[in-house]
């Protein structure tokens, strides 16, 4: 196992320790136990940085399902770095924050930290795999570790409701995913994601190359809460604040951007892959800017302009796919957009989570996060206050903040689409800036309405659950850090810019290098008066003046139909298959076992008959040896006990009547010399009608709906039905024989390896020892719950309602 394997297996393994520490120091906050291992997983990332910047990856491989194509293998590039190093480094400070947000007392901490070591390693697992079953192993453990962790105050309804709704969400995405997965491997023969980038070229004229396209979009989507998906994320909400801050604004959210990133060398260049990732994620910009203003909770407010940013870093990564089409030239016009999504990406990890845990604190401390009961915060909470100016300010891309960069880039990446001459855009290319500008708008009015309804204004006291007052030093220090990175990368981005972005974009879209060469990457903070300066501008000229009468024009909220919302949709597709499926359960389970046999048999007769309806075998009727009289004899005694079964009216003759079926048959092997099957026969028909004729002597007799001729009919065609199935298949079998007969090879070997003539014997034996060793230990199972059933003493209560 190598250091790469440690780093992904390490967070599932620290999840057995925790209720050992947890039992061995009682009064230890156990966030103090766990906060060592993020940091060590950061700290051993970094020390590879050198490598990783230099396109020298780190890669290391491990069977695991070998026979099908299945390895554990990991590999460390430009792009999983950056990705790995936001879910070690938010981490980090996501378990330092929990651990003063989180009452010791109160909590179950334990569930808490193993619920979300579980999501550390698997979402590690997800960015570093290189075999598509891997990434999706690891990427279905993120819906499920993220709904732990979502339900973790599992004593509110709409903490419930929400880990339910992200759980179905995100899995039927991925779902969707693994079926494009299935389709990637059937047309490039392998499930290494390196391997298909290198036949990219040669799948993307295949006819299963679209379907699979669609559908790892889907679990993308749906992952990133990508319109009309983003209606999970919302209700997310509900989880404590340190997962909101976790998984909302630095990891699960972008897992989605990550698939993305990571399958663009696979479908890059093809016009289905540039509109539905830049459609969606323009959309998704447009609507989740447009809903945030609307928000009255705090972390509302951050949900939507989550959804918001995912949209517009989603729309870059469709923008900057045009690269693969365009030369040498020209290409570079486009993969600046990959690089704003990579960058602005890595912006929204931290001013984001210092926002998430800034509504937090303001939630902690003062027992509400509604807008309209706060306000005048600033002064009693004076650093969470510059936090959250910091954070919202970098949201709403002003300077000198990281997001103002980030956001420049994305307007001069949506500006290129102008000089696309490809998929229409010379004629849709302009609705790119337009919608670009509109929801920046958005963005910097519930940026500004975020800190200044919250932290302005005049103080309510009275409509406080708590006296406010400034929260805990060890509650501040990691928004702290993460608003110092906002300043640290908004003054000097080119710390970043060759690290870590440069060989992120390389990773994103290796065709478009040459061996030795770089991408040229170098951000600056002032391009001279250019349009996206002009642009930004006019987003906060109109922007202010939107928030100065915001009070005026945000009641046109109210006037929009509140019936006809995705959430409602939801709910009624949810409350339309919990109906349908009670009523198809109360039609199929009535509790007669009859009945359950008819669906067995219908359904037999239905696949089984319609796939040989389909394939229309070979029916062979010939190549049988003759029979005698009384082999016929026997043949029409057996049919007619088979006959009598159904027609007589007693339990009893019924049960005779089977059991002369089975001393027929047991009389063919005798005729056949078979004389240890012709015993087994005889021994087991014995003991079977034996144990019926007990057990039925005292049960009532038959209904007399039993002996009605409708009755009798169904019984009699689905008889008919599954005979003349097993009729066919007999006949089909021996018409086809792809093998040659296993037969001769024991008959030539039973005497000299088994030292046995009895070849029946031997294969029991000898050949098949080990199997029918755990026969008879299931036998013998058996026969001991027997022996404890005959043997067993009721209660008396038991007894006494007898």
């Amino acid at each position: 196992m190598s250091w790469l394997h440690l780093i992904v297996l390490a967070p599932f393994l620290a999840t057995v320790f925790i209720p050992v520490i947890h039992k061995a120091f009682p009064k230890l906050h156990i966030g103090w136990a766990v906060l060592p291992l993020p940091i060590a997983l950061l700290i051993s990332l970094l020390s590879q940085i050198g490598k990783v910047s230099s396109h020298v990856s780190v890669e290391a491989s491990m069977p695991w399902i070998p026979s099908y194509g299945i390895y554990f293998d990991v590999y460390l590039d430009g792009l999983s770095m950056l990705f790995a190093l936001l879910i070690t480094g938010i981490g980090t400070l996501v378990v330092l924050y929990s651990i003063y947000y989180l009452d010791k007392h109160k909590e179950r901490l334990q569930a808490f930290y193993v619920y979300l070591l579980l999501f550390m390693g698997a979402m590690l697992g997800v960015v570093l795999s290189d075999n598509l079953m891997l990434l999706y192993m690891f990427w279905e453990t993120t819906s499920l570790a993220s709904f732990l962790l979502i339900a973790y105050w599992t004593q509110r309804e709409k903490s419930r409701y929400g880990a339910q709704k992200s759980m179905l969400i995100t899995v039927f995405g991925g779902m969707a995913m693994f079926a494009g997965f299935i389709l990637l491997y059937v047309m490039g023969g392998t499930f290494s994601i390196r391997g298909l980038v290198e036949q990219a070229p040669h799948i993307a004229g295949d006819p299963l190359f679209i379907p699979a396209l669609v559908l790892v979009l889907l679990g993308a989507f749906t992952k990133s809460a990508q319109f009309p998906f983003h209606i999970w994320l919302p209700d997310a909400m509900e989880a404590p604040t340190p997962v909101s801050a976790y998984l909302h604004s630095a990891t699960m959210v972008k897992a989605g951007l990550y698939l993305v990133a990571r399958m663009t060398p696979i479908f890059a260049g093809q016009a289905e892959w540039f509109w539905l990732v830049a459609g969606f994620g323009l959309f998704t910009l447009l609507w989740g800017s447009f809903s945030a203003v609307k928000q009255t909770d705090l972390k509302s407010i951050l949900a939507f302009s989550t959804v918001s940013q995912l949209g517009l870093i989603m729309s870059l990564l469709g923008v900057g796919s045009l690269a693969v089409l365009y030369d040498a030239a020209d290409e570079r016009l486009f993969y600046a957009a990959v690089l704003a999504a990579v960058f602005h990406l890595f912006n929204h990890a931290t001013f984001k989570g210092a926002l998430f845990m800034v509504a937090g604190i303001v939630d902690h401390e003062t027992g509400t996060r509604d807008i309209r009961k706060l306000g005048g915060l600033m002064s009693l909470m004076p650093i969470t206050f510059t936090i959250a100016v910091v954070g919202g300010l970098s949201m709403a891309g002003l300077p000198p903040f990281n997001g103002f960069l980030s956001k420049e880039m994305f307007f001069t990446g949506m500006l290129k689409v102008l000089e696309a001459d490809v998929f229409a855009l010379e004629t849709w290319g302009i609705l790119f800036p337009i919608i670009a500008v509109v929801a920046s708008v958005f963005t910097f009015v519930y940026s500004l309405m975020l800190v200044m309804r919250t932290f302005l204004g005049k103080l309510q006291p009275e409509k406080l659950e708590k006296k406010p007052h400034e929260a805990p030093i060890g509650m501040l220090i990691p928004p702290i850090v993460l608003a110092s990175l906002v300043l640290l990368v908004g003054f000097y981005p080119n710390l970043i810019a060759h690290s870590l972005l440069e060989p992120a974009v390389s990773a994103i879209l290796p065709n478009l290098l040459a061996p030795g060469d770089h991408f040229e990457t170098h951000i600056s903070f002032w391009h001279g008066w250019t349009a996206e300066l002009f642009m930004t501008m006019g987003v906060v000229a109109v922007g202010l003046l939107l928030v100065l009468t915001l009070r005026r024009w945000v009641s046109l909220y109210d006037h929009l139909p509140q019936r006809l919302t995705l959430n409602r949709l939801y709910d009624g597709m949810l409350l339309g298959l919990q109906r349908g499926s009670s009523k198809g359960t109360e039609a199929y389970m009535s509790g007669s076992l009859r009945t359950y046999l008819i669906y067995i048999f219908l359904f037999f007769i239905l696949v089984i008959g319609g796939s040989l309806a389909f394939i229309q075998p070979t029916l062979q009727a010939s190549g049988y040896a003759p029979l005698a009289a009384y082999e016929w004899l026997l043949g029409l005694i057996l049919a007619g006990a088979a006959a009598a079964i159904v027609l007589v009216s007693s339990r009893m003759s019924a049960i005779l009547a089977a059991g002369a079926v089975g001393y027929m048959v047991s009389l063919y092997f005798v005729i056949l010399r078979a004389p240890d099957l012709a015993l087994t026969q005889l021994v087991v028909e014995t003991v079977s009608v034996a144990l019926f004729l007990l057990c039925f002597y005292h049960l009532p007799k038959l209904r007399r709906d039993m002996n009605r001729v409708r009755f009798q009919s169904v019984n009699f065609l689905i008889a008919i039905g599954v005979g003349a199935i097993i009729t066919i298949l007999t006949l089909a079998v021996q018409g086809v024989r792809p093998f040659d007969s296993i037969s001769d090879y024991f008959i030539a070997n039973a005497h000299d390896e088994a030292g046995g003539d009895n070849v029946v014997n031997v294969i029991l034996v000898d050949f098949r020892g080990f199997d029918t060793m755990l026969e008879i230990l299931v036998l013998g199972i058996a026969a001991i719950g027997i022996y404890a059933l005959i043997k067993l003493r009721l209660g008396g209560d038991y007894r006494e309602h007898q």
